[in-house]
């Protein structure tokens, strides 16, 4: 079960872990798995241990590929590593009971992806039977972690790991479940083959998916067929222009709208770092929101005692316009910054 799994070890992380005297940083805070004990036994056993939160990632980029797009998805993860790690433990953030994982070991299927053009129809096709079998793999580790009864925070890959994760809480706790989404696209293309832009697509019609609101859905980059079939899901949204333009309904207002219409199901916190504003990501926007804006959709959102998850896709640190070093920072500190408004969020929420 837990084949498809890279636990980390102390070595794993050593390199990017700093210290500084007086100072007690995340990665000192935080826990690791002992990688000689059975996976699933290990996860009971830290949540018993009080850990409530675990970062797990996936390296890959095939989704946003598949898609069309552009790679770079697979760079997200250790550039929040880096930052997450290194920032100060206090009190203002639960660093002690958030458990690094490792990540969703994904390197065969990226290498057979790398060697493939998505501009030609047979290689495309390929792409996107790659996208299946990453599905299954996110959704084996996925099923791991919501047994434990842990809140997993998932970081980097493309917006197609939205299958494998609703997938995965849907089976554990046995029944359809709910997802809001922050997010120019919608995800609800048709199942044309698995890509990052149908993932939420696929999950409706497999009977996962409840209830779905997207959060700045843009108007003028969803085709007519998408919001036509989110119609007829009865799926609902406010789009960027009734938030940012017309101003008809603040950011605020969506969010608790939309919690508030939701049944009491499992709830699903996406983020699709696409939404905001200048963010090096898979597809790149001058028209979006703020690091403070997507902050606060973390932290309401999160606030909702149905959430039960955090997932946070399609960074892309290569896609900075001034080059990959100047784009790991900044995807490090954003991407930081939203994992602690959803710590800070549950933890106001502690059972």
């Amino acid at each position: 079960m837990s084949n498809h799994l890279k636990v980390y070890d102390e070595s794993a992380v050593k390199a990017l872990c700093f210290t500084r005297a007086n100072e007690k940083k995340a990665w000192q805070a935080m826990s690791l798995l002992d990688t000689h004990v059975d996976v699933q036994q290990a996860l009971v056993d830290a949540a018993e241990f009080g850990m409530r939160y675990v970062l797990l990632g996936i390296c890959e980029d095939i989704g946003p590929k598949a898609n069309l797009g552009n790679g770079g998805a697979n760079e997200a993860w250790h550039a929040f590593l880096a930052k997450f790690l290194n920032q100060p433990h206090n009190q203002f953030i639960a660093t002690q009971k958030v458990l690094l994982l490792g990540e969703v070991n994904v390197d065969d299927l990226m290498a057979q992806s790398s060697q493939l053009n998505n501009k030609n129809p047979e290689q495309l096709q390929q792409l996107r039977l790659l996208c299946q079998q990453l599905d299954e793999r996110v959704e084996s580790a996925l099923n791991l972690i919501f047994k434990a009864g842990l809140e997993p925070i998932v970081i980097g890959g493309g917006h197609n790991n939205c299958l494998g994760i609703i997938r995965a809480l849907s089976k554990t706790q046995h029944t359809p479940v709910n997802a809001i989404n922050f997010d120019p696209h919608a995800d609800f293309r048709e199942c044309e083959g698995r890509h990052s832009g149908n993932g939420f697509r696929y999950a409706y019609n497999e009977t996962l998916l409840n209830n779905y609101h997207v959060i700045g859905l843009h108007e003028q980059k969803n085709n007519q067929a998408i919001v036509d079939a989110m119609t007829q899901a009865n799926f609902t949204f406010d789009s960027y222009q009734s938030l940012n333009v017309k101003r008809d309904i603040n950011l605020t207002q969506s969010i608790n709208n939309a919690i508030n219409s939701f049944d009491s199901l499992p709830l699903g916190v996406e983020v699709d770092l696409d939404s905001i504003t200048f963010m090096p990501v898979s597809a790149y926007t001058c028209c979006g929101f703020s690091v403070g804006d997507t902050e606060h959709f973390v932290y309401t959102a999160a606030s909702s005692r149905n959430a039960k998850y955090l997932h946070l896709c399609e960074a892309s640190p290569s896609q900075h316009p001034n080059g990959p070093i100047a784009g790991t920072t900044h995807v490090g500190q954003v991407i930081s910054a939203l994992v602690n408004s959803f710590i800070l969020a549950r933890e106001a929420k502690a059972p």
